[in-house]
């Protein structure tokens, strides 16, 4: 199925931010790409960060890296696990690379001295990040998240572009507005008011909401889709109604039967004459929601309070689960409870042990206990980035004797730095964008635990790191097995 000119699609959200509007814009995509179309989503991220490179995963949950080697929103994994679908750079912008970009056209001269203001600047800057991927001819649809909720004085210019691509475009345009109706439970009623000012505040922006989506606790009824409608100017099949499901992967199912895909395609002039594909998905969504058996996986982390620092790794253990017609129990163990316990009460009934992804010292040798404790006793384990190194570093330790082997980001003095900067990291100092990032190839060794799991001995996976296993040592790490 091809269109002749791109379509836009944009999710915004009300009311509170976490609604899921991720989901739905990923959710959306799949049924659209399971109608023949080609589809991509980015996310416009209204802080002026460059990129979430910098941010504290407390602060901002995990860092999503894209092959091209950009840091990205949490956001781009979802995206990429529904459709499939690698993004890129192109996918999420911040408003930060939006006034870098144009202060940097401004020094240049770019404006022939023209005062630079937020409109028309910054909003043609914002038009042309959202444009950059249907100008390529290769998707038909692209749908636009746009980060926070509506009000925020930080996402007015968002929605400020918004309008202007809506008048420019006019049908080539679709505007979801995801909203709360909160359950009262001392009245027995949900309560469409915050909806409601919410639509009012995007209408006082100059955008007219085409489709709302309403997250609740309890069904809607045809009343109060009724109310909404009238009071929001929305059709009543253009009032949606989101339930809380147990898998996000139901999601797009519930989507499709509440007719979000077909009211969509009405309101761009799609062709309406395709038919909807969704087999794979639903026989996906009932190995994860029927597995025949449970695995308990330990993983290893220095930020397990905030389960979205790993948001990647859980979604892959569900999706492998669901491959092996399992259902992963992951066990969130903080690294610093192994310095100070029992390794054995707190491991020992574990089937699999993960150590996850960080920077710092801190948990570090909490870490260090868990791959210990996963070689010696024979535990399948998988060690990520900061986890590989403190493999590399137990096994310098406790089998090649080396007892003060370290990395150098922990000890810079350690004399003997098994894991090292990596030699072209020595002369930067910024911190933003600067480690190795994105696909990386690699040639595994023959008859390694490595090719035989990949099935090849040339591969590529994504990277984020500054540091590196120190070549110095490997003739001793191989000797010793």
């Amino acid at each position: 199925m091809t269109v002749k000119q791109t379509k836009y699609i944009f999710v915004t959200g009300g009311v509170t931010s976490s609604l899921g509007k991720g989901i739905i814009a990923s959710s959306l995509a799949k049924l659209l790409q399971a109608r023949g179309f080609s589809v991509t989503i980015q996310k416009l991220d209204p802080y002026i960060n460059i990129d979430p490179g910098t941010l504290n995963p407390y602060e901002h949950g995990e860092c999503y890296v894209t092959d091209d080697g950009a840091e990205t929103d949490l956001d781009l994994g979802h995206y990429e696990r529904f459709l499939n679908c690698p993004t890129s750079q192109a996918n999420n912008v911040t408003t930060g690379r939006i006034y870098q970009s144009v202060i940097n056209k401004e020094r240049k001269g770019d404006f022939l001295g023209k005062t630079v203001q937020i409109i028309p600047h910054i909003s043609d800057e914002i038009k042309r990040s959202i444009k950059i991927l249907g100008s390529k001819g290769k998707y038909d649809i692209v749908i636009t998240e746009i980060g926070g909720t509506v009000g925020d004085i930080e996402s007015l210019p968002y929605i400020e572009s918004v309008r202007q691509l809506k008048w420019e475009m006019g049908d080539r345009v679709c505007v979801i507005h995801l909203t709360l109706v909160p359950y009262l439970s001392a009245t027995g009623e949900l309560k469409t008011k915050p909806t409601q000012h919410s639509v009012k505040m995007l209408l006082e922006e100059g955008v007219q909401p085409d489709i709302l989506i309403l997250r609740t606790e309890k069904p809607l009824n045809l009343e109060i889709r009724k109310k909404v409608a009238l009071f929001c100017n929305v059709a009543e099949r253009g009032v949606i109604e989101s339930r809380d499901v147990d898998t996000i992967y139901e999601v797009p199912l519930m989507m499709h039967r509440e007719g979000l895909d077909s009211i969509v395609i009405e309101k761009l002039k799609l062709p309406s004459d395709t038919t909807i594909d969704l087999e794979p998905w639903k026989e996906f969504v009932r190995s994860v929601k029927n597995p025949k058996q449970t695995v308990k996986i330990g993983l290893i982390g220095k930020y397990v309070e905030l389960h979205d620092a790993y948001k990647s790794i859980s979604e892959a253990f569900i999706q492998a689960g669901a491959v092996n017609q399992c259902k992963v129990d992951v066990q969130w163990i903080h690294s610093e409870t192994l310095e100070t316990g029992d390794a054995a009460k707190i491991l020992g009934e574990l089937k699999g042990i993960l150590v996850a992804p960080g920077f710092g010292h801190r948990g570090i040798e909490g870490k260090i206990i868990a791959c210990q404790y996963a070689r010696e006793h024979n535990i399948p384990f998988l060690g990520i980035c900061l986890g590989m190194q403190c493999a590399v570093i137990e096994f310098a330790r406790n089998v090649l004797g080396l007892k003060t082997a370290n990395s150098t980001e922990m000890d810079t003095n350690t004399k003997d730095p098994v894991i090292d900067l990596m030699a072209d990291q020595k002369e930067i100092t910024d911190k933003g964008g600067t480690m190795r990032l994105g696909a990386y190839s690699c040639t595994v060794v023959k008859g390694s635990l490595a090719s035989k799991i990949y099935h090849t001995l040339n591969l590529s996976e994504r990277h984020r790191h500054r540091y590196e296993f120190n070549n110095a040592y490997m003739d001793q790490f191989k000797a010793a097995g």
